[in-house]
C-alpha cells in the first residue's frame, strides 16, 4: 500500500537554524537513508512555506488562481513522504520516525486505489 506522510508545520513558530537545523536534517536524512535501504522509499520532500502556495480552482468553467493557502490554518504542509508497504501499522510506524526526526505532527494518509 502507498500512504502519505505529510509533515505539518506550524509556520507561526521559528523554524530551526544553524546547529539546530543541521540536527534536525542530520535525523531527516537518517530516516530517508533507512527508507530507501528499506525498499520503501517513493518519493519525499520539503515544501517552501504557504506563502509561496497558490490555489487553482474551477468556478463554473472560470478557472481561477488565488494566491496562498487553501485552509486559513495554523499547520500547514510542510513536506511530506510517499511510501510503500505492507500496511497502515507499517506506515505509522514510519510516521513516528519521521515525528522525532522532524520534531514535529505527522500526517498518515493511504492513497486511493495503490496497492
Amino acid at each position: 500500500m502507498h500512504f502519505l506522510l505529510g509533515v505539518l508545520n506550524d509556520e507561526s513558530v521559528p523554524q530551526p537554524t544553524g546547529a539546530d537545523l543541521d540536527t534536525q536534517m542530520a535525523q531527516i536524512d537518517a530516516v530517508n537513508e533507512d527508507m530507501k535501504a528499506k525498499g520503501i522509499w517513493v518519493f519525499g520532500g520539503g515544501l517552501m512555506t504557504s506563502d509561496r502556495a497558490a490555489v487553482v480552482r474551477d468556478q463554473s468553467g472560470v478557472v481561477t488562481t488565488t494566491d496562498g493557502p487553501f485552509a486559513e490554518t495554523k499547520e500547514q504542509l510542510g513536506g511530506f513522504w510517499v511510501i510503500e508497504v505492507p500496511d497502515r501499522d507499517a506506515a505509522l510506524a514510519w510516521a513516528g520516525r519521521c515525528a522525532v526526526a522532524c520534531w514535529g505532527p505527522i500526517e498518515v494518509r493511504p492513497f486511493i486505489g495503490l496497492a
